[in-house]
């Protein structure tokens, strides 16, 4: 019985899903700060039927082993590069993750780190903060949006919902994609080969799943055919890019201005080469992070776990 069931789960979870997993079956959560002791965790991890993961756990075949009654893994994001699918498949256990109901959030941080690359926002107030108002032209000149190309790298969901911001921009969009989709006219976007958009756009986002096709997807010789006025944002994941290549292009001019909110390593350590630049904007990956989005990850990963132990379709599955 589904009451009988036991949900797992790898770190604090929102009162969204609190209400919706503690109604239906036995949860052993984690409302204190940090991880939970490690020899408890695998102890309640034998006895789980499911587990709420919010990517802080590394999934593979020796996790998998010492979770026999597992069913289920519900991750609260859309990505789940800390799962290995394959060994979820042998074992026989179900992954669900959240698409589609943060598209909107990480398409206006991605949106928002593009502005600041052009106009140099965060520059700006951190030269009013040292007292330097009077001496604006330290803070340089930005550039318009109107006019530019934006050259997005994955046009999925999230690549498309940043297509529409640019547009509005009137930007002109070019994308690189594992298709061509057939609403580019619609979104005003041409498909280009990933060189051509490297070498044409003035600015170039990252929008794409960390796989192994693009994990060090961007490096010295992309960074090498950029323009060196181009503008770089990613938004996707920390090692689809060469993080000390990025360093190069920007210490040396190779291109203009950076803005990341994913990195490689997270947490980005303090004494960073990156963090010495005066042209890079950082955020710690807040892409998802405002309280109707993850209020709605939230929702989604409990529906998942529910609907698995049902034996039902899920919301939203994986494998």
């Amino acid at each position: 019985m589904l009451k009988e069931m036991q949900v797992l789960a790898t770190g604090k979870l929102r009162d969204t899903a609190l209400n919706i997993l503690r109604a239906q079956v036995i949860l052993h959560d984690w409302q204190k700060g940090g991880k939970r002791p490690e020899n408890e965790f695998y102890a309640l991890l034998q006895e789980a039927d499911a587990l709420y993961s919010i990517g802080n756990v590394k999934i593979d075949e020796s996790f998998l082993a010492r979770a026999p009654k597992l069913k289920v893994i519900a991750q609260a994001s859309v990505g789940y590069d800390n799962i290995d699918i394959a060994a979820c498949q042998k074992f026989g256990v179900r992954v669900g993750n959240t698409p589609g109901v943060l598209v909107d959030a990480v398409a206006d941080l991605a949106y928002a780190l593009l502005i600041d690359t052009a106009r140099g926002i965060v520059r700006g107030h951190e030269h009013v903060k040292s007292g330097a108002w009077g001496a604006r032209k330290g803070v340089g000149f930005g550039v318009d949006l109107a006019g530019k190309i934006v050259g997005i790298i994955g046009m999925g969901a999230i690549g498309a919902a940043l297509a529409k911001r640019a547009q509005a921009s009137k930007m002109q969009i070019v994308y690189h994609n594992t298709r061509v989709r057939t609403d580019e006219a619609e979104m005003g976007a041409q498909y280009v080969a990933l060189e051509e958009l490297l070498k044409i756009s003035d600015f170039i986002v990252v929008s794409v799943p960390l796989t192994q096709e693009t994990t060090g997807l961007i490096g010295t010789a992309e960074f090498a055919k950029m323009k060196p006025t181009a503008r770089f944002i990613n938004t996707s994941r920390g090692k689809v890019v060469d993080t000390m290549a990025l360093y190069e292009a920007l210490r040396t001019g190779e291109i203009a201005a950076a803005a990341l909110d994913v990195v490689d390593p997270e947490p980005l350590p303090s004494n960073h080469p990156l963090l010495t630049l005066s042209n890079i904007t950082i955020t710690p990956h807040i892409g998802t992070s405002t309280v109707e989005t993850r209020d709605q990850m939230a929702t989604l990963a409990a529906n998942n776990i529910i609907a698995a132990l049902r034996g039902d379709a899920m919301p939203a599955e994986v494998v």
